[in-house]
């Protein structure tokens, strides 16, 4: 049974933690509303961007002026996956479920027989990834210095998957996040970066209506498919911080309560042992007082 003074110093220990913990809920709270408002207001923006690519997409069809880009390279042999997780933890299964899922997706390529490459953008995802997919990892990103996520960042990424694809390094790229629906929900997502995926609703709107394109639409599309890209993983990247600020605050929430409970029980463990003591003192008097008369 520990001591006296071993309890007191173990609630003195678990108070100072409820103290971190709450002040981490706090920031992460205070973060998560500007995150949120920066994820939401990319959506419309990167959506409207893909309806657009539909459309001119449409009008340019799989021809030889389709960009490379669009149309990729023809093969189905080697799979590039960017798994975007976070810099830090401290925020429940945020990133786990992430690496998870792309992990899964890792382990069906490679029993389909096709070749698996991995960049990593976030050192979170690098070290859950690394533990069994260490040789497929050929690029890493790292965020950490970053206090606000901006679409500089996102560039650097894209201009790494277009400079690999332009090499010939992978026939498919799969971008993995994870998108935010609420504090308490934050959905593992892959979104196939190229070839591009086409929107069924902008192609079937496209195809009751006739536009004119100056320049050509091939023109057109060479030069918004590195832009779309690049939008397309600006945006990932915003959902993903907005599901890390959730997540962490919900789990340091969660942590808060468990630290107050723990301060409750044993405050209750110490109030009985220092009440055994007490009594066990004053029984040693007073047998000590009868034993004199």
């Amino acid at each position: 049974m520990p001591s006296l003074k071993d309890l007191k110093n173990r609630i003195a220990s678990v108070k100072a933690t409820q103290k971190i913990t709450k002040a981490m809920q706090m920031v992460a709270a205070a973060k998560l509303r500007r995150a949120q408002e920066a994820a939401e207001a990319a959506r419309p923006y990167s959506q409207r961007m893909a309806a657009v690519m539909s459309n001119i997409a449409q009008a340019v069809g799989d021809g030889d002026d389709a960009p490379r880009l669009m149309v990729g390279t023809g093969r189905n042999d080697v799979h590039l996956l960017v798994v975007c997780t976070a810099e830090r933890g401290l925020c429940g299964g945020f990133n786990s479920q992430i690496a998870r899922f792309a992990r899964e997706s890792v382990r069906r390529l490679l029993a389909e027989g096709k070749t698996v490459k991995i960049m990593c953008v976030g050192k979170k995802g690098y070290d859950i990834l690394r533990r069994e997919y260490s040789a497929l990892i050929i690029e890493r990103v790292d965020f950490r210095e970053v206090k606000q996520m901006g679409f500089v960042n996102a560039e650097l990424v894209a201009d790494k998957v277009m400079a690999l694809f332009n090499e010939g390094a992978f026939d498919v790229c799969t971008l993995f996040y994870s998108e935010f629906k609420s504090v308490i929900s934050q959905v593992p997502t892959a979104q196939q970066l190229i070839p591009a995926t086409l929107d069924a609703a902008a192609t079937a709107e496209s195809a009751s209506a006739v536009y004119d394109y100056e320049p050509e639409a091939s023109v057109i599309l060479e030069d918004l498919m590195p832009r779309s890209i690049k939008v397309q993983i600006f945006r990932a990247l915003l959902e993903n911080v907005a599901g890390e600020m959730g997540a962490k605050m919900s789990a340091m929430d969660s942590a808060t309560r468990n630290a107050g409970e723990m301060i409750s029980k044993l405050s209750m463990s110490y109030n009985r042992q220092r009440q055994a003591q007490i009594t066990k003192e004053l029984i040693e008097i007073i047998s000590g007082a009868e034993a004199l008369k």
